[in-house]
């Protein structure tokens, strides 16, 4: 796609909106930078930059629309620009069309952020040019023209960027599972879904998709891929594709078997991360990663800051930051991580999902539940309602430091102290990587 002197309209001027303006003007496009808050401290060498309130005047010879993740495409500006035929494509799209090396993209509810730190480790096995980015914190399309061509690029993918998605096509995808998540903004979970699904919506048979057998909506996305298809499973010995025999994970590919490693000297730990870790394994395979390779890495890696990350020993207890589990689906993982004895941190900015499943496992395994943010209220009420005492529900406010604190008054060995929210952060922090930190910085402060 060429852009020179086209003349682009970029919606939301966070990471990746911003990541973009800046790679279109060097590409030679005029480009226009605008988002609705008012209150954004910009300056981009040639970028025009229009704060606030989004009318229909700024689409006034547009040739073409690039969305950041956080902007729904429901918006009333998005909404005239399609009614106006004007093309509109999110960060990704752009990242895809200036790509000169192959994608693998891993997308999911839960466990992307792990599995693509780990798929770009086993990468650099084989290539010399790696890059990591999309939902991962860093704009892909900065990625995709730093490794340039005879590279490969990992890339983690949410839902948000492929709601203005079109032609985005990876070389290998995979889809690790789909719980309930992000239901404000899609509306329900056929939606939600079907904003997943579109990671291998344009792959063709000389590409690859990997999905999760263990999770019956991936499962059954076999039916409408156009691909080749593999799977991975931590319970089912498969024909073909990543498994668990025998205590250990292998992939079996073209009738034969290639043993990795036992689930113990796998670097991290928990049933979670055995999936994405044969998720990563079998994509870093099909990506033509030597398997020795494969299984020196994965004895080696630890995991990913602000998921279920050892922070410190402290009077026999253990302190455990889990920020990265912002919904109830990531949080279980947490608490199945741990035989019991938990002293829970959970709440935030609450995304209004079903609890049940959450908080019967909340009842077998945490002592104390501590709770913070705005979901606080509708947490306790739900606990109790499960039979969760009452009188073991503390409540911190908006405060990280009174929950904290409350944590370590209470807690004995051999508890844990784990935040796991099950919620997002907006309520507290601008995202889960401050919140994540913050918790950090108090329990290393004690």
């Amino acid at each position: 796609m060429d852009f020179a002197n086209k003349k682009v309209l970029v919606i939301g001027a966070a990471r990746s909106g911003i990541a973009a303006a800046k790679i279109l003007h060097e590409l030679g496009a005029q480009v226009v930078l605008s988002d609705s808050k008012e209150n954004l401290n910009i300056n981009l060498r040639g970028v025009e930059i229009k704060l606030g309130k989004q009318t229909d005047e700024l689409l006034i010879g547009v040739d073409l629309i690039i969305v950041s993740p956080a902007v729904p495409i429901k918006i009333p500006l998005l909404k005239s620009a399609t009614a106006k035929n004007i093309p509109i494509i999110s960060e990704v799209e752009l990242a895809y069309n200036l790509a000169e090396s192959p994608i693998c993209a891993v997308t999911g509810t839960n466990g992307k952020t792990t599995t693509v730190t780990l798929l770009g480790l086993l990468l650099k096995e084989k290539f010399s040019k790696v890059g990591v980015g999309g939902n991962i914190g860093v704009p892909l399309s900065e990625v995709a023209l730093e490794v340039g061509a005879d590279g490969c690029l990992a890339a983690e993918i949410s839902s948000y960027q492929m709601e203005a998605t079109k032609n985005f096509k990876p070389h290998i995808s995979a889809i690790l599972n789909v719980t309930p998540d992000h239901l404000k903004r899609h509306g329900t979970m056929e939606v939600y879904q079907a904003m997943k699904e579109k990671i291998f919506a344009q792959e063709t048979a000389e590409d690859f998709l990997i999905l999760n057998y263990d999770d019956e909506r991936t499962r059954e996305m076999i039916n409408r891929a156009k691909c080749k298809v593999l799977y991975f499973s931590r319970k089912v010995k498969l024909d073909e594709g990543a498994f668990v025999k025998n205590n250990s994970l292998v992939i079996k590919f073209n009738s034969e078997v290639h043993e990795l490693c036992t689930i113990d000297e796998l670097g991290i730990k928990g049933g979670h991360n055995v999936e994405n870790a044969l998720a990563a394994s079998l994509t870093a395979f099909l990506a033509g990663v030597d398997t020795d390779k494969i299984s020196n890495v994965l004895k080696t890696f630890q995991g990913v800051e602000h998921r279920i990350e050892f922070v410190r020993e402290l009077d026999g207890v253990k302190y455990y930051n889990d920020s990265k589990a912002t919904n109830t689906d990531s949080a279980i993982k947490a608490l199945e991580t741990f035989a019991g004895h938990i002293v829970l941190i959970a709440g935030g900015d609450d995304k209004g999902t079903d609890l049940t499943d959450f908080l019967k496992l909340v009842k077998e395994r945490v002592d104390y539940l501590i709770l913070v943010g705005d979901a606080a209220a509708r947490f306790k009420t739900c606990a109790v309602e499960n039979n969760f005492p009452a009188d073991k529900i503390l409540e911190a406010g908006y405060s990280m430091e009174k929950a904290v604190e409350l944590a370590k008054n209470i807690s004995r060995p051999p508890q844990v102290i784990l935040l796991s929210p099950a919620c997002a952060s907006f309520d507290m922090y601008g995202d889960f990587e401050e919140r994540g930190r913050d918790f950090k910085r108090i329990v290393n402060s004690l």
